[in-house]
């Protein structure tokens, strides 16, 4: 399978939205009750990816074409993880279709790489039930539980995760 890869641009939003939500719909569903996931699915919007902000680095990948996976890490992190940690990755999708084929795996190193390239020393994320082992297998030790509240009282565990680059 040809993949390629290359950052986002503002022409690309829609086609995002539609591959991260697929990702939530096909891949969460063993992990989060149907609410769950229609609140998670609800909260994609084109305003989420931060495509012309230059604190942000988002990353596609493509197969003939299409968009099959992104993923996207920030420098700095924002404030709202526990651990002490100097970056983030903020998300990576990948459509259901391709799951298993090494594509999240493929836009994590390239994502950990640009982070390395900057100097950042430590990485942090919110893992999804579902991709939990996907982190622990790229190194990341588990630091505490987190939950992402939704409209309607509606909450979704996640881990949050940390690994050391240096």
């Amino acid at each position: 399978m040809n993949i390629e890869f290359r950052e986002a641009t503002t022409e690309d939003v829609e086609e995002m939205c539609a591959v991260n939500r697929a990702s939530i719909e096909g891949l969460a569903d063993e992990s989060y009750d149907k609410a769950q996931v229609a609140a998670w699915v609800g909260g994609v919007a084109p305003e989420l990816y931060p495509i012309d902000s230059a604190d942000a680095y988002l990353l596609l990948a493509e197969r003939n074409g299409d968009i099959v996976g992104l993923g996207w890490m920030k420098p700095e992190a924002d404030e709202y993880f526990d651990a002490s940690v100097d970056g983030e990755i903020t998300g990576i999708y990948v459509h259901p279709a391709v799951a298993g084929d090494g594509i999240g795996s493929r836009l994590y190193d390239r994502l950990e790489t640009f982070a390395r390239e900057r100097g950042v020393g430590s990485l942090g994320l919110w893992a999804s039930l579902n991709a939990t082992s996907f982190y622990d297998k790229l190194g990341y030790i588990r630091a505490t539980e987190q939950t992402l509240e939704y409209e309607d009282g509606i909450e979704v565990p996640v881990v949050e995760m940390v690994k050391r680059l240096n």
